[in-house]
């Protein structure tokens, strides 16, 4: 298997066999405790208006996201993985809109298979990246960290890659953690004097959950939804 690692939102000169997409801080983190909490699907809004009209549509739905970090004005909720363990979301439907992880795995679409993570769910995601492309014999991976320069999407990108290459020189757990909670992405988290983000969020990132499945896009509807895949 040929793993490669990208970083940013912009789709790889070519497609994959497989595409794993990150985001860390936070889309996708998000999303797994979205599931863990009883969400059954979420889909993926390309811009804040057409996740409005989605709701306008069906009512039900709720709106998740971020725009540059920030809560959108007449969103159900923020991009905050420490709120989302707050609520229950059994058998809701979400809608997400975000700046990175969103919008690279709308990039992503041409290779055959999409999975998104963040670190919460990353070993799950590379044993059964790497256990089903054995079985298919799939021979391209594309990891994509899709914060442009963040390192907490590329210290997970390498902790992902070398656990489907079982490489004697892997990365450890410790050390991804470390270099999420030193990223740069990460010091607002930890600046009291900005009230917008909060340290339990990336304390909620760097965290390995054991949980039964992975998330998969599937991209047969108009427009791409995630779902839990039990492994």
């Amino acid at each position: 298997m040929q793993v490669t690692i990208y970083q940013g939102r912009n789709s790889p000169p070519t497609a994959a066999d497989v595409t794993i997409v990150i985001d860390v801080i936070r889309a996708f983190t998000v999303a797994h405790y979205a599931f863990i909490q009883g969400v059954r699907r979420i889909f993926l809004a390309e811009s804040v208006e057409q996740a409005v009209q989605m709701k306008r549509e069906n009512p039900e739905y709720l709106l998740a996201g971020e725009v540059d970090g920030l809560p959108i004005t007449g969103f159900d909720l923020d991009n905050s993985p420490y709120h989302i363990q707050q609520k229950n979301l059994l058998g809701k439907t979400l809608v997400q809109k975000t700046t990175n992880g969103v919008r690279a795995t709308l990039n992503c679409l041409s290779s055959d298979h999409v999975f998104v993570t963040g670190l919460t769910n990353a070993r799950q995601t590379a044993n059964f990246v790497r256990e089903t492309a054995n079985e298919e014999k799939e021979k391209t991976v594309h990891i994509i960290a899709s914060h442009p320069s963040g390192d907490d999407d590329l210290a997970c990108a390498a902790y992902i890659k070398s656990i489907i290459e079982n490489t004697s020189d892997s990365i450890s757990l410790l050390e991804v953690k470390k270099r999420i909670k030193h990223a740069h992405v990460a010091k607002k988290f930890f600046d009291t004097g900005n009230k917008a983000f909060m340290p339990e969020d990336i304390a909620s990132c760097i965290k390995e959950l054991n949980t039964d499945f992975v998330m998969k896009v599937k991209k047969t509807y108009e427009i791409p939804m995630i779902e839990r895949v039990h492994v």
